[in-house]
């Protein structure tokens, strides 16, 4: 499954976001993501495979979050679930 890449100034964290495109919290993180001018990475889950999205159901179960949009994943280790900018912004040292 394809990943799309957003360029930022702030690239020393890498930044996985799955996101729903309808989804309004989705939008507000992208947008927030993309003002702070951070690097990231994001599939919007409802535009791909079922079972690509079957995967990702449970990479996200796997590291013990539950299932909900948005999802941040940071450095591999840090899961965000929603759109929580205090957390996302201490999670990146900003």
């Amino acid at each position: 499954m394809d990943r799309v890449k957003v360029k930022g100034a702030i690239d020393k964290h890498q930044v996985l976001l799955y996101a729903l495109s309808t989804c309004g919290w989705c939008k507000m993180t992208k947008a927030y993501l993309r003002d702070s001018d951070i690097a990231y990475e994001y599939i919007d889950v409802d535009k791909i495979t079922p079972d690509e999205r079957e995967t990702i159901h449970q990479d996200i179960k796997k590291r013990g979050s539950r299932l909900a949009f948005p999802t941040i994943i940071i450095d591999d280790k840090t899961i965000i679930t929603g759109f929580k900018k205090d957390e996302i912004k201490k999670a990146l040292g900003l």
